[in-house]
């Protein structure tokens, strides 16, 4: 029906024909002739309140000035009535809304206890109130800098935890994956930024609508009613996204004002949930500091007068060719040889002077990061002191502090690397997840759990009374300087490093720029990943060795796994595994394309790549003698054999 100007003085159309568009007034069960409409002005103001329209004079053309005054006399004395029944039914719509929102506040109160489960049902009860089809909810993260959607069209997004999620009615489903975007791009980015509802009737005709995943997959967005949620301060902590006004062809300005009602709950409930997170996190770290204290013993004092006062061994004293990279540091078997080498590492490299660190806290820090190294048969402290004599190698032989690097970057390099597997468990990550164990509770929703730790106990070690050997640097290099080694350590674990090859390999292909913050963390890593990986580099005896170490550890983790009714993968089970194929794959999909690279930019770390290849030949002839029945491949019976005996591959030289 046609809306009339209220400001027509002239009530009565005598002639609607005349309008031109006539047809506007047709009905399905009538045609109009004649219509007449009268305003009901509010008794205080100018203001209209309603309008009365009347159609089709009965046994008349048309509505007469007797018809004006009649029906102007009825609401003279119906208006105040008509008034009274609207205020009620406003006052009873807010007391329904209200009384509605005191029952989603109590609803939504009850699922605090973990966040995923409070924002589907966040959405859940906004999708019931707006009578919405699809919902998603975006939280600000990353300092606020991003948006991360954590409810995605009803669902809750993948984690590290999960892909699977079982919905009410018992529907398994797999879960979208997470998405992240910036807060200048989209609705929600928008929304974030601005801090006003945005209600779109026509999302197909809005420019910041990214139709892309309609048509992928097929479901159509007709309208969107984007909220934030903010807090007593005015931030934003979220962006809540209702999709498809269900019965009705957009979302309305009451809807407007649900959400924005809604969204003060929601925020309260969402800063609540994630200070009982914090909590939760808190109480699991005491814990974990409990439970490393309980197994390691203090730090002899004597042992740090020891290390303080003694003479600083020259590395030739100590190891055959210690700069070269096929220098074997294993060859140094007692603990106190490890810590007197330490030493003379970081004063070869400058380290102890240029950074001002008092001899007596680097003794400590040495001797308590020993202690922080639990005793699981590769993850241990001799590991981390050759991959930290690997860095040390490259410091010597390759244009890295100063050049590639900057003087800070090649000290928190050299000080992650002999931290970086700190109170290792002889566990991967994927194991601290299956069994919930406590790392996995405090970690697993940032990844890399086992590395995340490894830097936790380094940041405490580092704040231990007389361990920290960064007490000389300024405020802004101490920051700087822990962030690059949680960075470094968290590069050690492989997923990691498989994710970010193809980038470091294009950086070598397009040259490496010093100036270039990203190329820097790209070395950085690639460089870790290097001394991590080194035992791979050095000579049979080594590295054979080395690999009975690696693989009697996989295969206590792969009983425990049974144990627990699990299965483990072959390279985890001393019954399938058959080490000489494995060891072969990771030389060929991990190592070698690694050193390969490594080589690319270093040419002066070329040999690394010679040896590997030759013990890539020893494990094909042993390979070989296996599928030829000659020997017994299966687990650790491998290393029954003198693998190394030298004479048995002289005709592969």
């Amino acid at each position: 029906m046609r809306i009339l100007d209220p400001s027509d003085k002239d009530p009565s159309l005598k002639s609607i024909e005349h309008s031109g568009n006539s047809e506007n007034y047709a009905t399905d069960e009538h045609q109009i002739y004649s219509l007449m409409c009268c305003p009901t002005p509010c008794r205080d103001s100018d203001c209209i309140s309603s309008m009365v329209f009347l159609l089709n004079k009965q046994n008349a053309v048309q509505f007469t000035a007797n018809d004006e005054r009649i029906v102007q006399e009825c609401l003279h004395y119906a208006t105040p009535l008509l008034r009274c029944s609207m205020a009620y039914e406003n006052e009873r719509l807010i007391k329904a809304r209200t009384e509605e929102m005191l029952k989603v506040a109590g609803n939504i109160f009850t699922h605090m206890m973990d966040l995923t489960d409070l924002l589907l049902k966040i959405m859940q009860e906004a999708q019931n109130l707006t009578k919405a089809e699809r919902c998603s909810v975006f939280l600000l993260e990353q300092e606020g800098s991003l948006l991360v959607a954590k409810v995605l069209d009803g669902l809750p997004t993948a984690s590290n935890k999960n892909t699977k999620f079982t919905t009410p009615e018992g529907t398994t489903v797999t879960l979208p994956e997470e998405i992240r975007i910036s807060l200048n791009q989209g609705i929600a980015g928008h929304v974030a930024t601005t801090g006003e509802i945005l209600n779109i009737r026509d999302a197909y005709t809005h420019p910041l609508f990214y139709r892309g995943v309609d048509d992928e997959t097929g479901f159509r967005t007709r309208n969107i009613l984007c909220f934030p949620i903010k807090n007593d301060q005015n931030g934003i902590v979220g962006v809540a996204q209702l999709c498809n006004k269900i019965g009705f062809p957009y979302f309305t300005r009451a809807d407007e004002d649900v959400a924005r009602a809604f969204s003060v709950y929601c925020c309260i409930s969402i800063v609540h949930s994630l200070m009982y997170k914090r909590v939760q996190e808190s109480q699991r770290r005491t814990q974990l500091a409990n439970e490393l204290m309980m197994y390691h013993m203090k730090v002899s004092e004597d042992k740090v007068k020891w290390l303080t006062g003694c003479k600083i061994p020259h590395m030739n004293t100590m190891l055959r060719f210690p700069t070269s990279f096929e220098s074997i540091p294993r060859d140094i078997t007692s603990d106190d040889d490890t810590f007197l080498a330490l030493l003379s590492m970081f004063e070869d490299l400058g380290l102890i002077k240029s950074w001002r660190i008092s001899r007596n806290t680097l003794a400590r820090f040495i001797l308590m990061v020993f202690r922080g190294y639990r005793d699981p048969t590769y993850h241990n402290w001799m590991h981390a002191f050759s991959v930290c004599h690997f860095v040390y190698v490259c410091g010597q032989n390759l244009p890295l502090a100063g050049e590639h690097l900057t003087e800070i970057e090649y000290l928190a390099l050299f000080v992650a690397s002999l931290c970086h597997d700190i109170d290792h468990r002889g566990t991967n990550n994927s194991f601290q997840l299956q069994t919930q164990s406590v790392l996995a509770a405090l970690y697993s929703s940032q990844g890399s759990v086992l590395e995340r730790h490894h830097f936790s106990q380094t940041v405490c070690i580092l704040n231990t009374s007389g361990c920290n050997i960064f007490e000389s640097l300024s405020a802004d290099e101490y920051s700087q300087v822990l962030d690059l080694i949680r960075d470094i350590i968290l590069a050690t674990d492989l997923a990691h490093h498989l994710s970010v090859f193809s980038q470091q390999k294009k950086m070598i292909a397009d040259g490496y720029e010093v100036n270039n913050h990203e190329h820097h963390s790209l070395l950085l890593a690639l460089l870790m990943t290097a001394a991590d990986l080194s035992d791979q580099t050095k000579d049979w005896r080594n590295t054979s060795a080395v690999a009975q170490m690696i693989y009697e550890e996989f295969f206590r983790q792969g009983d425990l796994e049974k144990a627990s009714g699990q299965k483990p993968i072959d390279s985890m089970d001393r019954e399938r595994a058959c080490v000489p194929q494995l060891q072969i794959s990771f030389l060929d999909f991990v190592i070698l394309p690694l050193y390969e690279t490594f080589a690319l930019l270093f040419p002066q770390s070329a040999e690394v790549v010679q040896t590997i290849r030759r013990n890539r030949s020893r494990w094909k002839y042993i390979l070989d003698r296996v599928t030829k029945g000659e020997l017994n491949g299966n687990g650790l019976s491998i290393f029954n054999h003198n693998l190394t005996d030298e004479s048995q591959y002289t005709h592969l030289e």
